[in-house]
């Protein structure tokens, strides 16, 4: 789940890391408001989940209220990577000296949180690991430690950061390690992290990712999600209890376990493949859970047709404590529930499974089709999407 950049500020200032004081406007009067309450020079700054705002003409200087009024009127309802703004932040103007990038990630490698900072603060991150790496100065963070001064010292050191500036840029470090960990976050990134020109140091933008899975943990931060940045199809699937990812091939796939799912996707795009089929391969990833009840499934179903590119739709289930038997039934009912114009072939392994697709063989449903194996499955669904 990703924070807008003022939600990001807002969290960053609840852990005592400096940010502007600025306020978030949906119409130009706002912003004009806003600018007036302020004074001097403003920044408005188009709120979208997505990066490249100034090079859109989302982040513009205003030099007074009435000009920051104009330059939201400009940006408000503009699109920006395909995402309509909706907001913009009025924060005051700085006075920059110089960029600093600072952040927070998990190293999945390293099993343990990862703290990287770069003196090429304002850049695009990935652009500097590719053509500088030696700019970014990173440190592991042992989590039963959690982020020790002499860490942050050496980040401060890695980037060449005035020495008056040190004692600053390690509060502002733990701080942000700190609301990284409270907050279950994956990412929280300032960049830039500017000194101005009275030597103090800032963060004017943020990003923070938080992890969806320990969202129960933080009932607070659930109302900040904007979903207007995620597939339709994404936010239904969160709202039934599914879990899905919109991807870019034609076979609907319906699965119980991620580990399962991710290789019913793999073979289909195998097969595909073989076959010289362009477009061939899962559209999606959905997995159901542990269970595979009628209402789940016409929940999965629905969702999976919404999609226009969608010629069939593979279904791969695996009977533990789930039966076949009680599977074939489900889809059955659920056949009868949602309207499926497209082939469908069902897999079931495990407990029961002979008798499930026996149900579904002597169902004699058009469009429905069992299989024995998971090959056999994927590959009646490619055909079938090839017509």
């Amino acid at each position: 789940m990703n924070l807008h950049e003022y939600q990001s500020k807002e969290l960053f200032s609840q852990f005592g890391v400096p940010t502007p004081k600025g306020k978030v406007a949906t119409t130009p009067d706002e912003a004009y408001q806003i600018a007036q309450e302020i004074g001097g020079t403003v920044v408005v700054k188009a709120q979208v989940l997505t990066g490249g705002r100034g090079k859109a003409g989302g982040v513009k200087l205003a030099k007074s209220a009435d000009e920051a009024k104009a330059r939201a009127s400009e940006i408000l309802g503009m699109k920006i990577k395909g995402l309509t703004v909706n907001k913009v932040l009025i924060d005051p103007g700085a006075d920059i000296k110089q960029e600093i990038y600072l952040a927070v990630t998990n190293d999945r490698a390293a099993r343990r949180p990862l703290l990287m900072a770069s003196a090429a603060g304002g850049m695009d991150i990935e652009q500097v690991n590719r053509e500088t790496p030696d700019k970014i100065i990173r440190e592991h963070v042992n989590p039963f430690l959690g982020l020790r001064e002499y860490q942050a010292r050496n980040l401060a050191a890695g980037i060449q950061l005035p020495h008056e500036l040190w004692t600053q840029f390690i509060q502002i470090a733990s701080n942000l390690y700190k609301c990284f960990i409270a907050n279950d976050c994956t990412l929280a990134e300032i960049n830039p992290l500017v000194i101005t020109g009275a030597g103090t140091l800032i963060a004017l933008d943020g990003k923070v990712t938080l992890d969806d899975n320990a969202l129960m943990r933080h009932p607070d931060l659930v109302p900040l999600r904007d979903t207007q940045a995620e597939p339709i199809e994404e936010t239904q699937a969160r709202e039934a209890g599914l879990n899905f990812i919109k991807l870019d091939g034609n076979i609907g796939c319906m699965v119980n376990g991620a580990g399962l799912a991710m290789t019913t996707m793999d073979i289909t795009m195998d097969i595909a493949k073989k076959m010289g089929i362009e477009g061939g391969g899962p559209a999606n990833f959905l997995d159901v859970g542990g269970g595979a009840k009628a209402d789940k499934v016409a929940t999965a179903l629905r969702i999976i047709l919404s999609d226009p590119k969608v010629k069939a739709i593979l279904m791969n289930i695996f009977g533990g404590i789930t039966r076949g038997d009680e599977v074939a039934r489900g889809v059955i009912q659920a056949m009868n529930e949602v309207q499926i114009n497209v082939p469908l072939v069902v897999r079931l392994a495990g407990t029961n499974a002979e008798e499930g697709r026996k149900i579904i063989e002597e169902a004699n449903i058009p469009n429905l089709q069992s299989a024995a194996t998971l090959y056999e499955a994927a590959q009646k669904a490619v055909l079938a999407a090839k017509g």
